[in-house]
């Protein structure tokens, strides 16, 4: 069975950083795109970043550009996502799932295996 699992969530200041695993079994990264996605409470799902298959072509949401990075570790079966400078309008769920494609503009499509999730929470 295809499964996806969240890690490394918690509670951190603003200004700090937070480094989220999504580890992959059943399947390769070689071959899909790993996103990240956050749902904040009262809030609609968003796409937050993607890395592509193959030559990794990456998506990042505006309001994170420049905080966050994705990579993506193929032989470890694991995607990062590295969140500096974090503030409190990035607390959410914060959820990785499996797709088709990474479109640098537009972000993430077909996506058809999620993780549970990992709760990140900024807050003094």
């Amino acid at each position: 069975q295809v499964q996806l699992v969240e890690s490394g969530g918690g509670l951190v200041q603003p200004g700090g950083s937070l480094r989220l695993s999504c580890a992959a079994s059943k399947f390769s990264l070689d071959y899909y795109t790993i996103a990240w996605f956050r749902q904040a409470p009262g809030k609609e799902r968003e796409g937050v970043s993607c890395v592509s298959s193959g030559e990794g072509r990456t998506y990042y949401a505006d309001s994170v550009k420049g905080r966050f990075t994705i990579s993506r570790a193929n032989a470890e079966k694991t995607v990062y996502l590295q969140m500096n400078s974090l503030k409190p309008e990035d607390t959410a769920v914060y959820y990785c799932a499996r797709g088709y494609e990474c479109h640098p503009s537009r972000g993430p499509f077909g996506m058809d295996y999620w993780g549970k999730g990992t709760l990140v929470t900024v807050s003094s």
